[in-house]
């Protein structure tokens, strides 16, 4: 039977909380991949802010929501009740889009995404500990890859949606204009309710009150093939900085907004398409190695976006750059379950991992915006440098992951 045949296969014994979830994910991500990806574009073509401010608040926004990871990660822990605080990020998220109708100013800006992502760092851990409580070690890569599908196929979706809106309101034009950008939050308020009912009424809860420590940013209790996997993902991250950047770097090559988002649309319909069957294939090979496979192919992309110069490259650029979210995301999920067997410690966990993360996307961001606008132009680099520099700890990380981390 075939690898694909295989995946399938498994997919019909998942069970209901991984399906449901899935469609959240699904639900949710309509609405965001409507919005995320022209923020940048109305920071810079709306309100005119400089990049350091479009880092600056992509930054905040991530560290605010890894935060918030560490504490629902250990209140879901604590209660032994996950699905109310799954529900109530999805909702808060949602309450948190009709500020952009209303924003006139990068603070309002700020404000939003401050919100929205503590909505995500409340359901994230719990909604993440659902799905890994909910199945076998042999389902884990299946469960969090059929998750990640969902979620790219939302994003497909969503860019879908907020393509035809561009098309319907602007068309060709390269900047994108404020008309357009409301329109498109008042669409995406729809699916991002949906997301947060589907929660209340498909969802199961699982377990049982159990005690657990007070939540505490720390490594301590972990075992250290878990702890040295942190640090690996902290140095990843220093280079991987918010895809805003990617965006911006599409448009000095005079993309219209239409075109980006058409790239970003085959970006994840190649990620939904791979993520299974990329989580489904850890189930049977190391899961270290999918990952190392994967961060070793960002990093050729990173270094492609740095020297790209024509339209076509970026499209190229983009659909590999699904290919290494496919062998990462899930995965990466699904090895922090396999490094920290005990139900009971799965949602801090997930917190400190996504904790780990998070915290290192601020100085990552405001280091790549500064390197695009200061230190790499002064050196010559320009747009290039933090991409280069995101490509070499790529590289780095990929060797501490594959001799440094145990199994």
């Amino acid at each position: 039977m075939s690898h694909f045949a295989l995946y399938l296969n498994s997919l019909k014994s998942l069970p209901r909380n991984v399906w449901a979830l899935s469609l959240t994910s699904f639900l949710r991500d309509i609405a965001s991949e409507m919005l995320i990806h022209l923020l940048p574009l109305f920071l810079a073509n709306v309100l005119g802010v400089r990049l350091s401010i479009v880092g600056l608040i992509e930054g905040v926004a991530e560290t605010t929501s890894s935060l918030v990871k560490v504490y629902s990660g250990w209140l879901s822990d604590r209660l032994g009740r996950r699905k109310g605080l799954t529900a109530a990020g999805y909702g808060v998220a949602a309450l948190a889009m009709p500020l952009l109708l209303i924003a006139r100013s990068w603070p309002a800006v700020l404000v939003y995404r401050f919100i929205d992502r503590v909505g995500k760092g409340i359901r994230t851990a719990p909604r993440d500990a659902l799905i890994a409580d909910a199945v076998s070690t042999e389902q884990r890569g299946a469960s969090f890859g059929l998750h990640r599908a969902a979620d790219t196929g939302g994003a497909f979706v969503g860019l879908l949606m907020a393509m035809f809106i561009v098309w319907r309101v602007q068309l060709g034009e390269i900047h994108l204009q404020l008309e357009t950008f409301r329109v498109v939050v008042a669409w995406a308020m729809i699916p991002a309710f949906l997301a947060a009912l589907v929660v209340v009424v498909g969802v199961k809860e699982m377990g049982k009150p159990r005690p657990a420590q007070a939540p505490r940013f720390t490594l301590r209790g972990f075992e250290r093939p878990f702890q040295r996997f942190l640090v690996v993902m902290a140095l990843f991250t220093l280079g991987n900085s918010t895809d805003a950047f990617l965006i911006l770097r599409a448009q000095t090559t005079a993309a219209s907004v239409l075109m980006i988002l058409a790239m970003l649309a085959a970006f994840n319909l190649v990620y939904s398409l791979l993520a299974g069957p990329a989580g489904a294939l850890s189930d049977r090979v190391e899961r270290r190695k999918v990952i190392v496979g994967g961060w070793l192919l960002y990093a050729l992309v990173y270094v492609g976006f740095a020297f790209a110069q024509q339209t076509w490259q970026f499209w190229l650029l983009y659909m590999a750059y699904g290919v290494y979210y496919a062998l990462t995301e899930g995965v990466g999920k699904a090895l922090v379950a396999d490094f920290v067997p005990q139900t009971e410690r799965r949602g801090a966990a997930y917190g400190v991992y996504n904790a780990v993360i998070g915290l290192t996307l601020l100085p990552a961001s405001v280091i790549a915006g500064a390197l695009w606008q200061g230190v790499g132009a002064w050196m010559g680099f320009g747009p290039a440098a933090p991409f280069l520099f995101g490509g070499a700890l790529a590289l780095i990380a990929s060797a501490l992951l594959w001799w440094w981390v145990g199994e």
